[in-house]
């Protein structure tokens, strides 16, 4: 991929439920290396983007590219052997599973023994493959300080670390592109930090190019390279932080004063 090459392109993405209007002609380009922010009121369609470049929908018109190549009916699996990552705004960890075991699951497109070579562990390199996966593991582990809860069941965890555990299964692909969907929601401030930190390690030291929905301004005006700001499905504004937030359509937007009844009248969806 040339370095002038955009990582991530979508192109006029068109996405509808039925008369709901969730994405109308969102077109934007992420590049390597960026931390590219969406950003919106409830209901703007910033999950609904997500979904569409993980590939849990199928958008009903428009095109998206990674690395060059079309992700228009590519199944999600496929899409995270290209190099995509992504956590979720609803926690979906196997909450009856160790840390370490969720964060293996993260692995899993990365195996290369089967269930034919897997029974013969010690002579078919099984072992060899697992160990090194586990050391790739404990490396997340570290990174994300939570050496401590390597162990525990998922499912007795605090919010925030069960947040941080998600990040960690996330990381464990591997990717070049990792979608954050709210990844400080319901955090105190401390947490907060904790997280905005390893973001921008994730970025800064491993190289991952990040796109995150986040509603905490601060946050995003701290970490950010990039903004795009949706309201109602559609792409209102695009720039750098300081920027978009100076623009009179994303201050109406969050402010809820003078919106034009016509435009918004088809279209809704809960991001």
């Amino acid at each position: 991929m040339s370095e002038n090459q955009p990582l991530l392109k979508a192109d006029n993405i068109f996405l509808s439920f039925g008369g709901v209007h969730a994405l109308r002609e969102v077109s934007f380009e992420v590049r390597p290396g960026e931390v590219f922010s969406i950003i919106g009121p409830n209901g703007a369609g910033k999950t609904s983007m997500l979904n569409c470049i993980s590939g849990r929908y199928q958008p009903n018109r428009g095109q998206i590219e990674f690395k060059g190549q079309s992700l228009i009916g590519m199944k999600p699996n496929d899409r995270c052997k290209l190099g995509i990552g992504r956590t979720f705004q609803n926690l979906a960890l196997f909450n009856h599973m160790t840390v370490l075991d969720n964060i293996m699951v993260g692995r899993h497109h990365l195996l290369k023994n089967n269930f034919l070579t897997g029974p013969l562990y010690w002579l078919s390199g099984a072992r060899k493959e697992e160990l090194s996966h586990r050391r790739e593991v404990e490396d997340i582990i570290d990174f994300l300080e939570i050496a401590h809860i390597r162990k525990a069941v998922a499912g007795t965890l605090s919010y925030g670390l069960r947040k941080r555990v998600e990040l960690a299964r996330a990381v464990a692909l591997r990717p070049d592109l990792i979608l954050l969907d709210e990844p400080m929601a319901g955090m105190n401030l401390e947490e907060k930090e904790d997280m905005a930190r390893y973001v921008i390690d994730l970025n800064e030291e491993w190289g991952m190019t990040v796109i995150m929905i986040e509603h905490d301004m601060g946050v995003v005006m701290d970490i950010s390279h990039r903004v795009m700001v949706l309201d109602f499905g559609k792409k209102i504004c695009m720039g750098l932080p300081d920027e978009v937030m100076e623009n009179e359509q994303v201050k109406t937007a969050y402010l809820g004063v003078g919106l034009d009844d016509e435009t918004h009248a088809d279209a809704g969806e809960v991001a």
